[in-house]
């Protein structure tokens, strides 16, 4: 056994860098899992064909070989069967993380096949299973659903390539290049095309909009699903007072949810929000502005203030300086009864231990998904898409959610080497200014705090586009969190909202 402890030898470098090189070319090499299904939607049944397989990403794309294929991208596909298939619009969606696989919007919102899951946010009794999905977007689209270098059966070629592709600009290139190889592959470059990207699937989404227009592929459409374009206003650090702003309407919403408020505010969720929205711009940004030349008094005034309109106690918002970050309030508004919030969908709430410590130990609306939708997922694909099941596949792990990716991902762009935010706004807004029949739809969790409504309005009206070109930008708000979609009645309500949005499209 090697002694992990010691630096690689060149020798287990190069034999590492074959098993890479192997690995990725018996993916390639593998025929696609084919199967068939049917689903009804608006009244009539849809025939579609499954194709689950591998698509090339070849290093040109960096500049640097001949075309040799570094990496193999996992894709999913659905497509119509019949008469005028061929002429569909075709959508490709991923998740975020980064590092997640497609599988939550897959079988939660767009795919044929859905993961029931609670109303309330909360984890259901096992066995998981998927059902129909009568709310598919596959009544609009074919769908191409996939997953990043290292999530799901993905895999990279090199240590190198690995390296890029937990970058945000190699991450996008390499799925320019995924969606490149699936249009030519298929012979679909005369459809129109879209995109579906969540939560950190919309940073590289507003990337791969522009790099694809640089390609010469113009994108009908972009579906952003709980947005993160703008890094700096969703991560708490010092000196950077945004994300204590444009939290507070979110933690003012969760609080009222939650019971927590008292007087006006306690009567609804919009009303909380809505007074937290007036005190940001009246007083709370000019006051975090100003730092320690604030009197005690004010400093009093601000701290209770604070604390009518998110339920904290007024000495513990002045204990943390006037500024509530998110994992301490995920700690501090329900402790008293015991439970820690969740940050993906803050309706739902998990028990802390008997210590009641203030270390954030885990997300109980994430887990309250993870399992349910990573073994339903396995099941399908094994069972009904027939993934790995042919005789002489490859047994592959399937990986939902790559820690590894995540924690080792490179958050700068271009030539940067630090010290600064990840921003993907700009490439949208110039995708936006390039090409005038582009449209995007945006779709926000009210009680989603890991990408929060009120961050998501900030970063679109900062957007450096013209009136005319704004209205081409159309944001819709759910009653739940970050994956809105688990929640009947508003899977139903993005259904219907994703379908009038398509209705005022140019054709």
């Amino acid at each position: 056994m090697p002694d992990m402890t010691k630096p690689a030898t060149a020798a287990e470098k190069e034999e590492a860098h074959k098993r890479q090189r192997a690995a990725v070319d018996a993916a390639l090499a593998e025929a696609p899992a084919r199967s068939t299904g049917s689903v009804t939607l608006g009244g009539k049944a849809m025939a579609y064909r499954v194709d689950a397989g591998f698509v090339p990403v070849r290093s040109a794309a960096f500049g640097e070989t001949l075309g040799e294929p570094d990496a193999a991208l996992f894709t999913a596909a659905y497509q119509l069967e019949g008469e005028g298939a061929a002429n569909r619009p075709v959508c490709f969606a991923f998740n975020g993380g980064p590092g997640a696989a497609s599988i939550f919007l897959h079988l939660g919102a767009l795919g044929p096949k859905r993961v029931r899951v609670r109303d309330d946010g909360g984890m259901p009794a096992p066995p998981y299973r998927v059902e129909d999905n009568p709310l598919s977007w596959f009544e609009h689209f074919d769908l191409v659903f996939l997953d990043p270098p290292h999530t799901g059966y993905s895999l990279t070629a090199s240590e190198e390539v690995r390296k890029k592709a937990f970058s945000v600009d190699g991450d996008a290139e390499m799925l320019c290049e995924a969606i490149r190889a699936w249009l030519t592959r298929h012979r679909r470059w005369g459809s129109a095309v879209y995109l579906c990207g969540e939560s950190y699937g919309t940073t590289r989404a507003a990337i791969i909009a522009e790099k694809l227009c640089d390609q010469g592929v113009a994108l009908a459409g972009l579906v952003l699903v709980s947005c993160a374009m703008d890094i700096q206003s969703l991560f708490f650090s010092p000196r950077n007072d945004l994300p204590y702003a444009l939290y507070l309407p979110a933690f003012a919403g969760t609080a009222q949810y939650h019971g927590c408020l008292k007087g006006p505010h306690a009567e609804s969720a919009d009303a909380a929000r809505s007074a937290a929205l007036d005190f940001v711009h009246s007083d709370y940004l000019s006051a975090l502005h100003r730092g320690s030349s604030l009197s005690d008094k004010e400093r009093s005034r601000i701290a209770r203030r604070v604390g009518e309109l998110i339920g904290l106690a007024p000495e513990v918002v002045e204990h943390m300086n006037l500024r509530v970050r998110d994992d301490r309030y995920f700690q501090e508004l329900l402790r008293e009864r015991g439970q820690v919030l969740g940050r993906l969908d803050a309706r739902v709430a998990g028990p802390l231990g008997l210590d009641r410590q203030r270390e954030w130990e885990f997300d109980p609306s994430m887990d309250a998904l993870s399992a349910p939708y990573t073994m339903a997922a396995m099941d399908y694909f094994r069972g009904t898409l027939g993934i790995g099941a042919a005789e002489g596949a490859i047994e592959r792990v399937y990986v939902p959610m790559s820690l590894q990716a995540h924690k080792a991902w490179n958050w700068n762009r271009g030539e940067a080497q630090g010290n600064s935010f990840t921003c993907t706004s700009p490439d949208l807004a110039r995708a936006l200014r390039r090409l005038p029949h582009l449209s995007v739809f945006v779709a926000s969790g009210q009680f989603d705090l890991g990408t929060p409504y009120s961050a998501t309005d900030w970063s679109l009206d900062q957007l450096d586009i013209p009136a005319e070109v704004r209205s081409r930008i159309t944001h819709r708000y759910y009653g739940a969190g970050h994956m809105m979609y688990t929640r009947d009645a508003d899977i139903r309500q993005l259904k219907a909202d994703v379908a009038s949005w398509i209705g005022d499209l140019p054709h």
